[in-house]
């Protein structure tokens, strides 16, 4: 009797082993608000000046007073965002991990105390039902044991090198990407305009239009040439909402799906037909993954690099980790691309280094090139459909939106000495002009 006592404390123990928060695929956790007597379901984002943010299952972003939560919800938020911040500053912080603790010290002690007793009773008893509580003693700490180690182990296996001659191939298919290197990074330079029609097809439009950006020089885009697997991969659900996280062939970079409000930016309208839009500086960049240039680039070759150094490709019937990437049979490293969100990299797999003076989950790769102000950042124009986009001679281009069933045109371009000039033209015919000269941030 005694036996099945022991056993069954045994498995009680050992059921812990096996409960994990927020594993793949499991619910959004509920959260409960003290304030209103509700309850939400959604993902932790952000904790900052007491105010905590929150993503739901339609990847909108909703913000809260600290205080509107349970005191058991305000003690995790809190240790979620220690534990981001660790994670981005590569610091430990004490997290409370009481009930994995205790059971690490109870196991080990249980296990220690069961495998001396039975040696002691089986000197001195001779009776072989004490092997019994002995073997259970040895799987005890084992079980224990592998915990410690799987719970905590991330694969950071050394990967082979980029082919940067091969790489350059691929950025210079496209004209006005030119590349350069050193020992570190492969540098790619362009003018962040693509070759293809842009913006048709945004319904929820922030009235930015494309302008030439100054991807040159020291302001290029850099790609490491020697990835390395990050220990702490960065989840771009909750990191990288600013700044790019790849660069595109052609020489666009690739933005984090959900857009600096925490909202997934394909869902609500603020892409064009080639997955892109304009940023609060006027340049254009991509928040899903270019798969039109895969005609350019040739089937079976990458799309993009990440700016941790890895490719970026189709879509594939390969099992794909929680990355959204594989592990190829050389060691080297490779993300795919999904139809549905997170679409493109859901974490980044390789090291990288982070801004400092950005904090998660609006923080940024370092280096990242600078974009040049330009107009003031407009709010989005309710009701607007981009409609048309076509260019109307060199450094000149039209765009065309419909509002109310009424269609206005914004004629702009600019000259070898940056002075830009905006025309807008009201369904009527009237017209207002505004002109501008850069200011480098």
């Amino acid at each position: 009797m005694k036996n099945a006592y022991m056993f069954f404390f045994f498995l009680m123990l050992c059921s812990t082993l096996y409960a994990h928060e927020h594993g793949h695929g499991t619910p959004l956790k509920q959260w409960e608000l003290t304030s209103t007597n509700k309850t939400i379901n959604a993902d932790f984002v952000k904790y900052e000046n007491d105010q905590v943010w929150l993503m739901d299952d339609n990847h909108t972003v909703q913000t809260f007073k600290i205080s509107d939560f349970s005191e058991a919800n305000q003690k995790y938020i809190k240790t979620k965002s220690e534990l981001i911040a660790s994670l981005n500053s590569n610091v430990a912080v004490k997290t409370d991990s009481k009930s994995v603790s205790s059971f690490n010290i109870g196991g080990i002690t249980l296990g220690v105390f069961l495998l001396f007793f039975s040696v002691f009773k089986l000197i001195k008893q001779k009776k072989a039902v004490y092997l019994t509580h002995g073997a259970l003693g040895v799987v005890l700490l084992l079980v224990v044991s592998c915990k410690n180690t799987s719970t905590t182990k991330v694969s950071t296996a050394q990967v082979p090198a980029n082919n940067v001659t091969l790489m350059q191939s691929f950025f210079e298919k496209f004209k006005g990407v030119t590349t350069h290197t050193d020992d570190n990074y492969l540098y790619i330079s362009s003018n962040g305009l693509p070759d293809h029609d842009m913006m048709v097809g945004i319904t929820n439009w922030q009235q930015q239009v494309p302008i030439n950006q100054n991807y040159t020089g020291d302001n290029s885009w850099a790609i490491p040439t020697h990835p390395k697997m990050a220990e702490q991969p960065l989840s771009t659900k909750t990191n990288l909402l600013k700044g790019a996280i790849a660069v595109a062939v052609n020489g666009i970079s690739i933005f984090n799906p959900l857009n600096n409000r925490g909202e997934d930016a394909n869902a609500i309208g603020e892409l064009d037909n080639w997955g892109g839009h304009c940023g609060r500086a006027d340049d254009y960049h991509y928040h899903l993954s270019p798969l039109h240039l895969q005609d350019q680039v040739g089937a079976g070759n990458p799309v993009a690099y990440a700016v941790d150094g890895f490719p970026v490709y189709g879509e594939t019937t390969d099992v794909l980790d929680e990355y959204l990437g594989k592990t190829n049979a050389d060691g080297s490293y490779q993300y795919h691309t999904i139809k549905e969100y997170p679409y493109l990299i859901a974490g980044m797999r390789g090291e990288v280094i982070l801004d400092p003076k950005t904090k998660a989950p609006e923080n940024q790769v370092y280096p990242q090139p600078r974009t040049q102000e330009l107009r003031p950042a407009l709010r989005p124009l309710r009701g607007a459909e981009i409609i048309g986009f076509k260019t109307l001679g060199e450094n000149s281009y039209a765009l065309t939106y419909s509002l109310d069933s009424e269609e206005y045109i914004i004629n702009y371009k600019w000259d070898n000495e940056d002075n830009y000039s905006y025309q807008f033209i009201n369904p009527e015919g009237t017209a207002t002009v505004e002109t501008y000269k850069p200011r480098e941030k």
